[in-house]
Protein backbone atom coordinates (compact mmCIF):
# COMPACT_ATOMS: atom_id res chain seq x y z
CA UNK A 1 0.00 0.00 0.00
CA UNK A 2 0.91 3.54 -0.32
CA UNK A 3 3.74 4.78 2.38
CA UNK A 4 1.78 7.47 3.22
CA UNK A 5 -0.78 5.64 5.03
CA UNK A 6 1.63 4.73 7.83
CA UNK A 7 1.33 6.45 11.04
CA UNK A 8 2.53 6.57 14.40
CA UNK A 9 1.24 5.90 17.89
CA UNK A 10 2.46 6.04 21.42
CA UNK A 11 1.63 3.61 24.01
CA UNK A 12 3.14 3.66 27.55
CA UNK A 13 5.63 5.73 26.64
CA UNK A 14 7.02 3.92 23.27
CA UNK A 15 6.56 4.80 19.97
CA UNK A 16 5.67 2.74 16.99
CA UNK A 17 5.37 2.81 13.23
CA UNK A 18 2.23 1.48 12.10
CA UNK A 19 1.43 0.52 8.69
CA UNK A 20 -1.19 -1.46 6.34
CA UNK A 21 0.14 -4.10 3.58
CA UNK A 22 -1.45 -6.45 1.17
CA UNK A 23 -0.73 -10.16 1.73
CA UNK A 24 -1.42 -13.56 -0.37
CA UNK A 25 -2.96 -16.08 1.73
CA UNK A 26 -1.18 -19.80 2.52
CA UNK A 27 -3.49 -22.01 2.80
CA UNK A 28 -1.94 -24.96 4.72
CA UNK A 29 -2.34 -28.56 3.69
CA UNK A 30 -5.52 -30.12 4.76
CA UNK A 31 -5.46 -32.40 8.36
CA UNK A 32 -9.37 -33.38 7.70
CA UNK A 33 -9.42 -33.37 11.77
CA UNK A 34 -12.25 -31.47 13.84
CA UNK A 35 -11.62 -30.67 17.48
CA UNK A 36 -14.49 -28.99 20.13
CA UNK A 37 -12.14 -26.70 22.61
CA UNK A 38 -14.22 -25.56 25.57
CA UNK A 39 -12.77 -22.23 27.32
CA UNK A 40 -12.48 -21.91 30.72
CA UNK A 41 -11.23 -20.35 33.96
CA UNK A 42 -9.90 -23.74 35.64
CA UNK A 43 -7.74 -24.77 32.78
CA UNK A 44 -7.74 -22.44 29.72
CA UNK A 45 -8.76 -24.89 26.40
CA UNK A 46 -9.62 -27.98 27.00
CA UNK A 47 -10.01 -30.48 23.78
CA UNK A 48 -12.36 -32.84 22.55
CA UNK A 49 -9.80 -35.35 21.87
CA UNK A 50 -7.75 -36.01 25.24
CA UNK A 51 -5.07 -34.08 24.54
CA UNK A 52 -3.31 -32.53 27.25
CA UNK A 53 -5.53 -29.23 28.08
CA UNK A 54 -4.17 -26.22 27.94
CA UNK A 55 -3.31 -24.24 31.41
CA UNK A 56 -4.31 -21.03 32.45
CA UNK A 57 -1.47 -18.31 32.40
CA UNK A 58 -3.15 -15.90 35.12
CA UNK A 59 -0.93 -13.31 33.13
CA UNK A 60 -3.08 -10.55 35.68
CA UNK A 61 -3.66 -12.56 38.94
CA UNK A 62 0.79 -12.66 38.32
CA UNK A 63 1.27 -9.25 38.74
CA UNK A 64 -1.95 -8.06 40.66
CA UNK A 65 0.12 -7.71 43.77
CA UNK A 66 2.46 -5.34 42.12
CA UNK A 67 -0.33 -3.03 40.31
CA UNK A 68 -1.61 -2.68 44.05
CA UNK A 69 1.22 -1.11 45.28
CA UNK A 70 2.06 0.78 42.63
CA UNK A 71 -1.80 1.93 42.63
CA UNK A 72 -1.37 2.97 46.40
CA UNK A 73 2.00 5.05 45.74
CA UNK A 74 -0.46 6.92 42.72
CA UNK A 75 -2.73 7.49 45.52
CA UNK A 76 -0.74 8.61 48.36
CA UNK A 77 1.27 10.97 46.14
CA UNK A 78 -1.67 12.03 44.66
CA UNK A 79 -3.29 13.15 48.42
CA UNK A 80 -0.03 14.65 49.40
CA UNK A 81 -0.17 16.91 45.45
CA UNK A 82 2.72 15.38 45.09
CA UNK A 83 2.19 15.41 41.24
CA UNK A 84 6.31 14.05 39.81
CA UNK A 85 5.66 11.35 42.34
CA UNK A 86 1.99 10.87 41.07
CA UNK A 87 2.90 11.32 37.66
CA UNK A 88 5.98 8.88 37.94
CA UNK A 89 3.41 6.26 39.77
CA UNK A 90 0.76 6.66 36.54
CA UNK A 91 3.79 5.85 34.40
CA UNK A 92 4.86 2.63 35.96
CA UNK A 93 1.13 1.28 36.09
CA UNK A 94 0.94 1.92 32.30
CA UNK A 95 3.86 -0.15 31.60
CA UNK A 96 2.95 -3.19 34.31
CA UNK A 97 -0.16 -3.28 32.06
CA UNK A 98 1.18 -2.75 29.11
CA UNK A 99 3.12 -5.91 30.09
CA UNK A 100 0.33 -8.07 30.60
CA UNK A 101 -1.22 -7.04 27.77
CA UNK A 102 1.77 -8.01 25.98
CA UNK A 103 1.96 -11.29 27.15
CA UNK A 104 -1.49 -11.86 26.82
CA UNK A 105 -1.07 -11.38 23.23
CA UNK A 106 1.98 -13.36 22.90
CA UNK A 107 0.33 -16.30 24.38
CA UNK A 108 -3.18 -15.67 22.59
CA UNK A 109 -1.02 -15.96 18.81
CA UNK A 110 0.98 -18.93 19.64
CA UNK A 111 -1.83 -20.88 21.09
CA UNK A 112 -4.34 -20.17 18.16
CA UNK A 113 -1.36 -20.73 16.39
CA UNK A 114 -0.70 -24.72 17.41
CA UNK A 115 -4.89 -24.69 16.87
CA UNK A 116 -4.51 -23.95 13.37
CA UNK A 117 -1.98 -25.52 12.34
CA UNK A 118 -3.01 -29.12 13.53
CA UNK A 119 -6.89 -29.05 12.72
CA UNK A 120 -8.85 -28.60 9.70
CA UNK A 121 -12.30 -27.28 11.59
CA UNK A 122 -12.19 -25.83 14.95
CA UNK A 123 -15.27 -25.54 17.30
CA UNK A 124 -15.58 -23.30 20.36
CA UNK A 125 -18.83 -21.78 21.91
CA UNK A 126 -20.04 -18.43 21.33
CA UNK A 127 -18.77 -16.63 24.10
CA UNK A 128 -21.23 -13.41 23.87
CA UNK A 129 -24.20 -14.40 25.84
CA UNK A 130 -21.79 -16.60 28.20
CA UNK A 131 -19.95 -13.12 29.49
CA UNK A 132 -23.40 -11.41 30.36
CA UNK A 133 -24.61 -11.89 33.74
CA UNK A 134 -21.13 -12.96 35.26
CA UNK A 135 -20.20 -11.85 38.99
CA UNK A 136 -17.98 -9.26 39.29
CA UNK A 137 -15.19 -11.75 40.37
CA UNK A 138 -15.53 -13.67 37.68
CA UNK A 139 -15.93 -10.81 35.07
CA UNK A 140 -12.45 -10.18 36.20
CA UNK A 141 -10.62 -13.91 35.86
CA UNK A 142 -12.89 -13.74 32.52
CA UNK A 143 -11.21 -10.32 31.50
CA UNK A 144 -7.69 -11.65 32.54
CA UNK A 145 -7.99 -15.10 30.60
CA UNK A 146 -9.39 -13.17 27.31
CA UNK A 147 -11.11 -15.70 25.60
CA UNK A 148 -12.13 -12.96 23.23
CA UNK A 149 -8.82 -12.32 21.68
CA UNK A 150 -7.69 -15.92 21.30
CA UNK A 151 -10.58 -16.84 19.34
CA UNK A 152 -10.41 -14.13 17.04
CA UNK A 153 -6.63 -14.93 16.80
CA UNK A 154 -7.42 -18.16 16.00
CA UNK A 155 -10.55 -16.97 13.22
CA UNK A 156 -7.93 -14.62 11.61
CA UNK A 157 -5.35 -17.47 11.33
CA UNK A 158 -7.96 -20.24 10.24
CA UNK A 159 -9.18 -17.80 7.44
CA UNK A 160 -5.26 -17.32 6.07
CA UNK A 161 -4.96 -21.22 6.70
CA UNK A 162 -8.12 -22.17 4.62
CA UNK A 163 -9.41 -23.53 7.60
CA UNK A 164 -12.82 -23.18 9.41
CA UNK A 165 -13.73 -22.12 12.95
CA UNK A 166 -17.60 -22.68 14.02
CA UNK A 167 -19.27 -20.80 16.78
CA UNK A 168 -21.84 -22.94 18.33
CA UNK A 169 -24.64 -22.37 21.34
CA UNK A 170 -23.29 -22.78 24.65
CA UNK A 171 -26.62 -23.88 26.46
CA UNK A 172 -25.89 -26.31 28.76
CA UNK A 173 -22.24 -27.92 27.28
CA UNK A 174 -20.83 -28.56 30.82
CA UNK A 175 -24.56 -29.58 31.93
CA UNK A 176 -25.17 -32.50 29.23
CA UNK A 177 -23.76 -35.95 29.33
CA UNK A 178 -21.80 -36.27 25.90
CA UNK A 179 -22.81 -39.95 25.88
CA UNK A 180 -26.92 -39.86 26.57
CA UNK A 181 -27.45 -36.50 26.05
CA UNK A 182 -29.24 -36.15 29.94
CA UNK A 183 -28.80 -32.66 31.90
CA UNK A 184 -26.72 -33.09 34.99
CA UNK A 185 -26.29 -29.83 36.87
CA UNK A 186 -22.80 -29.85 39.20
CA UNK A 187 -21.79 -26.52 40.91
CA UNK A 188 -18.68 -24.56 39.47
CA UNK A 189 -16.60 -26.20 42.21
CA UNK A 190 -17.54 -29.92 40.62
CA UNK A 191 -14.73 -30.64 38.32
CA UNK A 192 -16.10 -34.23 37.53
CA UNK A 193 -18.84 -34.81 35.21
CA UNK A 194 -20.46 -38.11 36.89
CA UNK A 195 -23.87 -39.39 34.94
CA UNK A 196 -26.21 -40.71 36.67
CA UNK A 197 -28.27 -41.91 33.68
CA UNK A 198 -25.65 -43.66 32.16
CA UNK A 199 -22.54 -43.94 33.98
CA UNK A 200 -20.31 -41.74 31.98
CA UNK A 201 -17.45 -39.99 34.69
CA UNK A 202 -14.36 -37.84 33.27
CA UNK A 203 -13.75 -34.19 33.33
CA UNK A 204 -16.31 -31.98 33.62
CA UNK A 205 -14.62 -29.74 30.78
CA UNK A 206 -13.66 -32.85 28.38
CA UNK A 207 -17.10 -33.40 28.69
CA UNK A 208 -17.96 -30.01 27.54
CA UNK A 209 -15.61 -30.39 24.99
CA UNK A 210 -16.93 -33.25 23.39
CA UNK A 211 -20.89 -31.46 23.43
CA UNK A 212 -18.72 -28.14 21.62
CA UNK A 213 -17.28 -30.72 19.00
CA UNK A 214 -21.07 -32.53 18.58
CA UNK A 215 -22.45 -29.50 17.93
CA UNK A 216 -19.71 -28.46 15.50
CA UNK A 217 -19.92 -31.64 13.35
CA UNK A 218 -24.04 -30.73 13.41
CA UNK A 219 -23.23 -27.44 11.54
CA UNK A 220 -20.72 -29.22 9.06
CA UNK A 221 -23.76 -31.64 8.31
CA UNK A 222 -26.02 -29.14 7.56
Amino acid sequence: QDASQRYFCGIAGKWFACFSCETEAEPLPPTGEVVGVDVGLHTFATLSNGKPPIPNPRFYRRDEADLKRVQQRKDAAKNAQNWPENAKQKGILAKIHERIANRRSDFAHKESRKLVNTYQVIVFEDLAPMELGRSRGMRKSILDVAWTQFIQMTVAKAEEAGRRVILVNPRNTTKMCATCGEIVPKALRVRVHACPHCGLVMDRDENAALNILQRGLQTLRQ
